[in-house]
């Protein structure tokens, strides 16, 4: 079941460094393409679902996707912008719930997520290395979490759940 729900492995962090910025940065800017890849031709059957038993559907994880990009973002820009602020989390669970996560068409998010990503990117190059040492503040977790951190998190976090789809086609012959 872990090698299911987490087909990569979990978020492991070790420090970044010039080189590991400029590849997480890289797989930020290539999250869109991958995706768009990954739901390639699938009908609503395929879309509708679950990755793993009791997991989202495809549809849910793609919407996920774009709803994480949202708060994320904005998770930067609060750090970037503002000294140490708290962010706001989002109960996951129930957004993947509501009705635009269960029916809206992926290519609706597909577009949040090719906009933000291209932003995103064009944000993160422009950030000095100084820049990836601040933080914000997760009350859920109740701790600190810096932009370096946070940046491999992200690239982990849009790998993860294409390969949550990938794999799912590959199990099914998709």
């Amino acid at each position: 079941m872990d090698k299911l729900r987490y087909p990569i492995g979990r978020y492991s962090y070790e420090g970044m460094t010039a080189k590991q910025r400029e590849q997480w940065i890289s797989e930020v800017e290539r999250l869109p393409g991958q995706l768009k890849a990954a739901l390639e031709g699938l009908d609503d059957d395929q879309l509708d679902t679950p990755y793993r038993s009791g997991g989202w559907t495809v549809r849910q994880v793609t919407h996920h996707i774009a709803d994480a990009a949202m708060n994320c973002f904005s998770r930067f820009k609060l750090a970037l912008t503002e000294p140490n602020p708290t962010i706001k989390p989002f109960n996951e669970e129930r957004w993947a719930i509501t009705a635009d996560s269960l029916q809206a068409s992926p290519s609706v998010s597909l577009a949040v997520i090719e906009g933000i990503y291209a932003r995103w990117v064009l944000l993160l190059r422009s950030m000095e290395p100084a820049d990836f040492d601040k933080m914000f503040y997760h009350p859920e977790k109740g701790s600190q979490i810096g932009l370096a951190y946070f940046l491999g998190f992200v690239a982990w976090h849009g790998r993860h759940h294409v390969a949550q789809i990938t794999s799912l086609r590959e199990r099914n012959d998709w």
